[in-house]
């Protein structure tokens, strides 16, 4: 039976108000705390939550300077959404863009994991760390189903790369649970999600899936499944003690 009055149903019920209570608590107990929003369909739920609710998380984004045409889209129409949550935007340092180019070639990262991994560092791994400078903990919108990478991950970890708190509200949704918040609240997402692009990063390294492919094989899709992470989501752990 669905809820009559948002239209979701007890499960999906049941998981929202956890995300939301968690949320709160991530505002009250871990301020400043931020939330990186990649504009996938995960994050436009979270940003709905927050500024539905009013949380105080501030947001952000990187923009590597190769996403696709379609991000820049949503971005626009999330800042039209959402006036009250402005999403801050990081860019990489243009000398040390300008030093891998010139380097490797204006494509270098598909020559070998090493070379793909130095891109994601300039455009952002470094660019993370300035967004994350002074805060508590910050927040994504992984879910543990997406990849094998992410199966083992938890609510809340000890991020001891950024030396902060991490958490991802969503960790035990499905994405047929996402998606039903997406149309209930009639949040915006990006038009390639329509496409068969699940999972959407910089145009480059991003393609549309087949059916029946894993949600995260569109992702650097010449790597295989073990390496595909930026490094944004290095290996955490929940050993340092957290509230």
């Amino acid at each position: 039976m669905e809820n009559p009055d948002t239209g979701l149903n007890p499960a999906l019920q049941t998981k929202l108000t956890h995300s939301l209570a968690l949320l709160q608590h991530i505002a009250k107990e871990f301020s400043p705390a931020v939330f990186a929003n990649s504009l996938g369909v995960e994050d436009m739920v979270l940003t709905d939550l927050i500024a539905r609710h009013h949380i105080a998380i501030d947001i952000f984004s990187l923009d590597t300077g190769r996403l696709p045409n379609e991000t820049y889209t949503l971005m626009q129409q999330a800042a039209e959404a959402y006036p009250a949550k402005p999403i801050k935007v990081f860019f990489p340092q243009a000398e040390a863009v300008e030093t891998y180019v010139n380097t490797h070639g204006i494509n270098g990262f598909y020559g070998s994991v090493d070379a793909r991994k130095t891109c994601c560092h300039i455009r952002k791994l470094e660019p993370l760390a300035r967004a994350l400078a002074g805060k508590q903990a910050w927040i994504t919108g992984l879910r543990s189903e997406q990849s094998t990478t992410r199966t083992t991950m938890q609510e809340q970890e000890w991020d001891a790369t950024n030396g902060l708190q991490k958490f991802n509200p969503l960790l035990v949704w499905t994405e047929k649970e996402v998606w039903a918040y997406i149309k209930t609240y009639q949040v915006p997402y990006n038009a390639l999600h329509d496409q068969h692009y699940p999972s959407i990063g910089c145009a480059p390294c991003t393609r549309a899936i087949a059916v029946g492919e894993d949600i995260r094989a569109g992702r650097w899709w010449w790597e295989s499944p073990e390496n595909k992470e930026c490094g944004l989501h290095a290996k955490v752990s929940s050993l340092k003690p957290i509230k």
